[in-house]
C-alpha cells in the first residue's frame, strides 16, 4: 500500500507547486498566528487558486488550534478546505465534524505508548511527539517520536505520523512505525515557512518507495 504524504505549513507558490508536481496527497495551511507558517485566509485562497482546473488534486487541509466555530467559519467562507485538522479535545473535534460536515483530523501529541488513543470519533488521528514544556505551539516543533512506539498499536482509525520527519529519515520512520501516512513541515524547509523544492521532492519520493 502506498504511503500517503501531507506537506504542511505552505505559505508560498513554489512550495505548493512542488507538492503538485511531485504528488503530495494533502497540502496543509496553518491558521494559527503563533506559527511561523501562519497564513491568512486570503493568502491561502490565493495559493489554492493555483489548483483550479486540475483533474486530480491533493486534499486541502486547514490546521487550527482550539478554534471557535466562528474561527473556522471565517476561514471556510474564503478557503475551500476539504479537511479540518484540529488541536483540541476529542469531544470538541467530534462537535466540529458534526457542525461543519467536513472531514476532521485530530492531532494527538504523545510521549509514551500509553498515550496512543484507543478510540476515535473523527476521520483520522495525527500522531506526533508532545510539545516540550513552555513551547508556544502544541505542534510543529520538529520533535520526533520513538518510531517503534506505534508498531503494536491497534489504531482505532486511519492515522498519520508527524514530527521530526525529513527526506533522510522518513523511510526509516515508516518502516519502524508502520505508519500508513506521514506529515512534514519544517523538515522540507529552507527557512520557516519557505519550502525547499528539492527537499519536498526527496521527501515524497522517499516516503512512497515500496
Amino acid at each position: 500500500m502506498t504511503v500517503g504524504v501531507k506537506i504542511c505549513g505552505l505559505t508560498e507558490e513554489r512550495g505548493l507547486d512542488a507538492c503538485l508536481e511531485y504528488g503530495a496527497d494533502w497540502v496543509g495551511f496553518v491558521f494559527f498566528n503563533r506559527s511561523p507558517r501562519h497564513v491568512t485566509a486570503d493568502r491561502a485562497a490565493t495559493l489554492l487558486r493555483r489548483m483550479d482546473g486540475l483533474s486530480m488534486m491533493p486534499g486541502r487541509v486547514g490546521l487550527f488550534v482550539e478554534p471557535t466555530d466562528e474561527d473556522i467559519a471565517d476561514v471556510l467562507a474564503t478557503v475551500p478546505l476539504d479537511i479540518l485538522q484540529l488541536y483540541t479535545t476529542p469531544e470538541r473535534a467530534k462537535a466540529v465534524q458534526e457542525q461543519f460536515g467536513k472531514e476532521v483530523w485530530l492531532s494527538c501529541p504523545v510521549s509514551v505508548a500509553a498515550d496512543l488513543p484507543q478510540h476515535c470519533d473523527v476521520n483520522r488521528l495525527v500522531i506526533e511527539s508532545r510539545a516540550p514544556k513552555g513551547a508556544s505551539r502544541p505542534g510543529g516543533n520538529g520533535l520526533a517520536l520513538p518510531w517503534d512506539l506505534t508498531q503494536t498499536w491497534q489504531a482505532p482509525s486511519p492515522w498519520i505520523l508527524a514530527g521530526g520527519l525529513n527526506p533522510d529519515n522518513v523511510a526509516e520512520a515508516i518502516r519502524l512505525s508502520l505508519a500508513p501516512a506521514v506529515d512534514v513541515s519544517s523538515g522540507v524547509e529552507s527557512e520557516p515557512g519557505v519550502k525547499d523544492v528539492q527537499a519536498v521532492r526527496r521527501f515524497i519520493q522517499a516516503a512512497k518507495v515500496d
